[in-house]
């Protein structure tokens, strides 16, 4: 199946625990990567929603934000210390009384000392606050998965028509082929006769002058190798698997069979069909480089 590596998705779970929000994005990239953002406080369940990533998105650079709002069951509540407040008290009267200062001990005083007030949160079951997390990122990677199989049949649909474009150059290039050598025979055959005059032509000499430039030109084997490629093409765009790395790889081999046909051509009309290929293959590899 032809997926996008470049995608977002969104999901959000409301319990009475709090409101998580995960959100995933991805951009192209050669490997899978996946890169999660989260309060330092979920650190421990980083690894479950990275393999909850990975599982499902198997190429590009994915970055996953986690965010989360504690709800009743699960807010700071300040904790006072009483005996801890009532030792500063004491300790402030006994400097008035030393120091002779009468000024009154306020509550504030009391309450900006260090450990007089705590912040306490309420206890929210770990396993519960991970299944709330992965709930959410399960969400998000469905969404974005939803969104990149939607630009993957944008991208099937160019590829198709592009591929025909291909075997119909390619098919221009078998009919030039023997249209080079004739052309060669003729064009040697004319120069010959210029500048021989009225000596006769050695036929045996020419026929063997031809045989060794149509051995040079031949593109046969280079043919039945670019043909081949592109039914490995059809057949691997119809795969239910991630398919990006090995319509790249079918990309340079066939680039590779129309650059050998390229240094072969000595033909002018041979070498413009060349060019609409390479230029082709280009488009073809820019859109390989979006697929997962």
């Amino acid at each position: 199946m032809i997926k996008s590596m470049t995608g977002y998705g969104k999901a959000v779970v409301e319990t009475e625990t709090g409101r998580t929000t995960v959100e995933i994005r991805s951009v192209n990239h050669r490997y899978g990567e996946v890169f999660v953002k989260m309060p330092r406080s979920f650190l421990a369940f980083e690894n479950d929603v990275r393999k909850a990533v990975g599982d499902r998105l198997k190429r590009g650079k994915i970055e996953v934000f986690v965010q989360r709002e504690e709800g009743t069951a699960g807010q700071h509540r300040p904790l006072v210390n009483v005996g801890l407040a009532r030792a500063y008290r004491e300790a402030f009267d006994h400097l008035r009384t030393e120091l002779g200062i009468y000024d009154p001990v306020t509550l504030p005083l009391i309450l900006s000392q260090k450990d007089v007030l705590a912040s306490h949160e309420e206890g929210v079951d770990e396993d519960m606050l991970r299944g709330e997390i992965l709930q959410a990122v399960r969400g998000a990677v469905e969404a974005i998965d939803s969104m990149r199989v939607r630009e993957g049949e944008a991208l099937l649909a160019d590829l198709t028509e592009r591929r025909q474009t291909l075997a119909t150059l390619i098919g221009r290039v078998a009919e030039r082929a023997p249209a080079v050598i004739a052309e060669y025979a003729q064009k040697l055959r004319e120069r010959l006769a210029q500048l021989l005059a009225d000596t006769a032509l050695d036929e045996a000499r020419l026929a063997q002058e031809v045989a060794l430039l149509a051995d040079r030109c031949d593109v046969t084997e280079e043919l039945v190798r670019f043909r081949s490629h592109l039914i490995q093409f059809d057949e691997t765009i119809a795969l239910a698997e991630p398919v990006g790395r090995k319509l790249d790889f079918l990309m340079q081999e066939l680039n590779r069979e129309v650059n050998t046909i390229g240094s072969k051509a000595n033909d002018a009309g041979m070498a413009a069909i060349v060019v609409e290929l390479k230029a082709e293959l280009e488009k073809i590899r820019e859109q390989v480089q979006n697929i997962e």
